[in-house]
């Protein structure tokens, strides 16, 4: 009955209500699509991480990639903090496998300042903690996890 009366008081048309109903339907559309076009950048940029894992000599390269796209990740998602380790704290109660991803984290530090040379079992346990972060994070199409 109210409805009625309020259509039919002309300060909302039907016409209008079909209106507006369509474009809330396109902008979730286009939202969806456009958090899809990032996950799928996400992903394009964990494979060329993946690339150089082929050869011992860009190990190195391959962590302080997956370290700068988890930041990069976490920046996106507005965790507060000055530095990446700040944002890790904030984001700690997202993480499965917190402990994995200071590893990593931590690790590539070190290979930043010298301290450490990777070998295969550090490497493959830093890759998995950033995966997982970046999983946990929603950086990945849906499929993909």
């Amino acid at each position: 009955m109210l409805a009625k009366a309020f259509l039919s008081s002309n300060i909302i048309s039907r016409n209008n209500i079909i209106l507006l109903v369509v474009l809330l339907v396109i902008l979730l559309f286009a939202g969806y699509v456009i958090k899809l076009k990032i996950r799928i950048n996400y992903l394009k940029r964990w494979k060329e991480v993946q690339k150089l894992l082929a050869d011992k000599s860009t190990w190195s390269d391959a962590i302080l990639e997956a370290d700068h796209l988890l930041d990069v990740r976490l920046k996106s998602k507005h965790y507060k903090g000055k530095t990446m380790g700040e944002r890790l704290v904030s984001a700690q109660h997202e993480l499965s496998a917190n402990d994995m991803v200071w590893f990593s984290h931590k690790f590539c530090n070190k290979l930043v300042n010298g301290e450490v040379k990777p070998n295969k079992s550090d490497v493959k346990k830093c890759l998995i903690g950033y995966w997982l972060a970046l999983k946990d994070l929603g950086a990945f199409p849906e499929n993909e996890q």
